[in-house]
C-alpha cells in the first residue's frame, strides 16, 4: 500500500498556498475602471513590458470613416478594461482546464486499455485510477468558473453578454446553441458522464481483486467500450464549448481532434512521470523498462499526431486565406509569437529529437526531462487557445499565471497521491496481471 509522504504532502500544500496568494494578487490588482486600466497600460509601457495597441486601431479606422471617433475611443477603452479584468480569470481558467484535461486524457487512455484488453498495462491501472480521481475537484472548479461567467463576473465568453449578441448577426445565428443555460447543462452532462464511468470502473476494478471469477473484469470491459463512444462525442462538444467558443466567430472542424491529441499526450506523460516516481520510491516493483518504453512510445506517437493536426489546421487555413478564418492565426502570430511558435518546438521538435531513439525511451531521467518539456508545451498550447481571445495583446507571464499553475499543480498532486493511498498499487486478480508483470521485449 502506498503511503503519502509528509514531504510530498507539505510540498503540495505549499504550492496551493503560493498559488492562492498569486491568484489573489492578480484579482486584487485588476483594474476596476477605465482610468485604472489606462494607468496600468501606461505604467507597463514605461517599463518596457507592455505592447502597443496599434492593432486595435485597425478597428478604429473603420469607425472613423463613419465619424464615430468618440464612440470608438469609448469602446476601445471599455475593451481594454475587459481585457485587463479578464487576465486573472483567464490565468485561472487556463490552469484549471490544463490539469483537468490531464485527468480526462488519462481516463480515456485507461478506458482504451480496458476495452482493448491490453496485456502490458494492467500493472499501471491503479496509477491511472489515482490520476482520474482529480476529475471530481477539477471538474467542480471548472463548473464554478462557468457559473460565474454566466453571472457576468468576467468577460471571457463574449457570447454570454446579451448586448454583444444584440449587435452581432453571426452570434444571433448561433444563439440557439451558445445559450448560457444550455451551455451549463451540457457541461454538467459531460462531467457527470465522465465521473460516473470513472467511479463505476474504479469500483469494479477493486471488486475484481476480491472476486473468485472474472465477472467484474468483463463488466468493466463493457462499461469501458460504451464509455469510449460517449467520450468521443462529448470530448468534441466540450472542446467547442469550453475552448473554441471564446472565439465565437471562428471555428475549425479539426478542433475536437486537436484538443484530444493534446489531452492524450499530456495524460500519458503524467502516467509516466508518476510511475517513474513511485518506482524510484520502492513501489511498483514489477514495473520494468519495457513499461516505461511503451509509455514513452505513446508520448512520442501522440506528439507526432498532435503536430499533424496542428499543421493540418494551420496550413489549410493559411493557404485558403479566408479573412474570417485566418484572423485566428494572425492574432496569435502578431501578439503571441513567442508562445505560439515556442510551444510548437516544445511539443514537436523536442520530443521527436529525444524520443526517436528506442534506447532513450528506457532511460527514466530522459523520459522525465522530456515529459516536463511536453507538459510545459501543452500548457502553452492551452494558453494560446484562450488568452488571445480574452486578454488580447495585454498578456504576459506574471504573478496570476504562475500563481494559477502553482495552485492547480499543488491541488493535483495532493488529490492524486492521496487517492493512490486508498488501494493497493498493483491489481491482484486481473486476468492479464501476470502477462503485465512479465512484459518484456
Amino acid at each position: 500500500m502506498y503511503t503519502f509522504s509528509n514531504r510530498l504532502k507539505i510540498g503540495a500544500l505549499i504550492l496551493i498556498g503560493i498559488g492562492m496568494l498569486g491568484m489573489g494578487i492578480g484579482f486584487v490588482t485588476a483594474p476596476s475602471s477605465v482610468e485604472d486600466a489606462k494607468a496600468m497600460v501606461a505604467a507597463h509601457d514605461e517599463e518596457g513590458q507592455g505592447e502597443s495597441h496599434a492593432e486595435d486601431g485597425d478597428h478604429g479606422a473603420a469607425l472613423a470613416d463613419h465619424s464615430m471617433v468618440a464612440e470608438h475611443d469609448a469602446a476601445h477603452d471599455e475593451h481594454l478594461l475587459h481585457q485587463l479584468q479578464n487576465r486573472p480569470w483567464s490565468a485561472l481558467y487556463v490552469a484549471a482546464f490544463f490539469f483537468f484535461m490531464i485527468s480526462l486524457g488519462v481516463l480515456a487512455f485507461y478506458a482504451i486499455q480496458r476495452a482493448a484488453q491490453a496485456g502490458w498495462s494492467p500493472i499501471l491501472f491503479r496509477v491511472m485510477e489515482g490520476i482520474t480521481s482529480y476529475l471530481v475537484p477539477g471538474g467542480i472548479i471548472i463548473i464554478v468558473i462557468f457559473v460565474l461567467s454566466v453571472l457576468h463576473w468576467n468577460h471571457m465568453f463574449v457570447w454570454m453578454d446579451p448586448e454583444v449578441v444584440a449587435d452581432d448577426a453571426l452570434l444571433q445565428g448561433k444563439a440557439g446553441y451558445l445559450d448560457p443555460v444550455f451551455f451549463l447543462i451540457r457541461a454538467v452532462i459531460f462531467l457527470g458522464g465522465w465521473i460516473l464511468y470513472r467511479e463505476i470502473s474504479r469500483k469494479l476494478s477493486l471488486a475484481q481483486d476480491a472476486a473468485n471469477d472474472d465477472s467484474n473484469f468483463k463488466k468493466n470491459f463493457k462499461w469501458s467500450a460504451g464509455f469510449l463512444v460517449f467520450y468521443l462525442v462529448t470530448e468534441s462538444m466540450m472542446s467547442w464549448d469550453w475552448i473554441m467558443s471564446v472565439d465565437p466567430h471562428w471555428f475549425s472542424t479539426l478542433f475536437g481532434w486537436y484538443v484530444f491529441a493534446s489531452m492524450m499526450v499530456s495524460g500519458i506523460t503524467v502516467i509516466a512521470l508518476i510511475t517513474i516516481y513511485l518506482k524510484s520510491k520502492g513501489y511498483l516493483p514489477d514495473v520494468n523498462d519495457s513499461h516505461i518504453h511503451d509509455l514513452a512510445k505513446f508520448m512520442f506517437g501522440f506528439s507526432i499526431f498532435w503536430t499533424y493536426l496542428w499543421f493540418s489546421q494551420f496550413m489549410l487555413i493559411w493557404y485558403a486565406n479566408i479573412p474570417e478564418e485566418v484572423t485566428y492565426f494572425v492574432t496569435r502570430i502578431e501578439d503571441f509569437k513567442l508562445p505560439f511558435f515556442g510551444m510548437v518546438a516544445m511539443n514537436f521538435v523536442f520530443p521527436v529529437l529525444l524520443l526517436m531513439n528506442s534506447d532513450y525511451k528506457r532511460i527514466n531521467w530522459f523520459v522525465v526531462m522530456t515529459g516536463i518539456v511536453i507538459l510545459a508545451g501543452h500548457y502553452m498550447d492551452i494558453f494560446n487557445m484562450i488568452m488571445p481571445a480574452t486578454v488580447g495583446d495585454q498578456w504576459y507571464i506574471g504573478i496570476p499565471e504562475i500563481g494559477a499553475v502553482c495552485f492547480f499543480a499543488g491541488l493535483f498532486i495532493f488529490w492524486v497521491f492521496r487517492a493512490l493511498t486508498k488501494a493497493p498499487l498493483q491489481p491482484k486478480r486481473n486476468p492479464f496481471i501476470e502477462e503485465s508483470k512479465h512484459f518484456h521485449y
